[in-house]
């Protein structure tokens, strides 16, 4: 009987009583994540970046969570004000027999990408570092210019 309904932590059935909403909850959720794919449930889809973007006073600090990816996989760039993250990943998996006959094969694909609007910064010494899933971009803020002038009066 357990073969039937899956009972997972993504078991819509489990949770309904924890946290009762509407009937069209259903559509936010992905298709493909639930038990009866268990291939697509550790894929991260464009909704999973999860950013933090803190001012520290004298720079900002970005933080950014992009489990499944790996560094080369992550594009960074800083352009007219804009700070943008992409990332884009590709997998194949694929089983044979003996023979050589395919069993199973599997593709996927997805990216991901979020922009920020951050102003006045030092673009020479922005610092970025990948490390166990997590980005993090450091942006020092540029120093700032004052733009008064005395005016002599005749």
């Amino acid at each position: 009987m357990f073969g039937l309904v899956p009972f997972g932590a993504r078991n819509n059935l489990a949770k309904s009583s924890e946290r009762p909403q509407s009937i069209w909850d259903v559509f936010d959720e992905p298709f493909f994540k639930d038990d009866f794919f268990p291939a697509m449930n550790n894929w991260n889809g464009a909704g999973s970046m999860r950013v933090d973007v803190k001012d520290n006073g004298n720079s900002y600090e970005l933080t950014a969570d992009l489990p499944g990816m790996a560094k080369e996989d992550i594009h960074l760039s800083y352009q007219n004000s804009y700070l943008t993250i992409s990332a884009q990943k590709d997998e194949s998996k694929e089983e044979k027999d003996d023979a050589g006959n395919y069993i199973r094969r599997e593709r996927r694909s997805g990216s991901m990408s979020r922009s920020f609007y951050i102003d006045n910064i030092d673009e020479a010494r922005v610092t970025a570092e990948f490390k166990d899933g997590v980005l993090h971009v450091n942006m020092p803020k540029a120093a700032e210019v004052q733009h008064s002038t005395e005016i002599e009066i005749k």
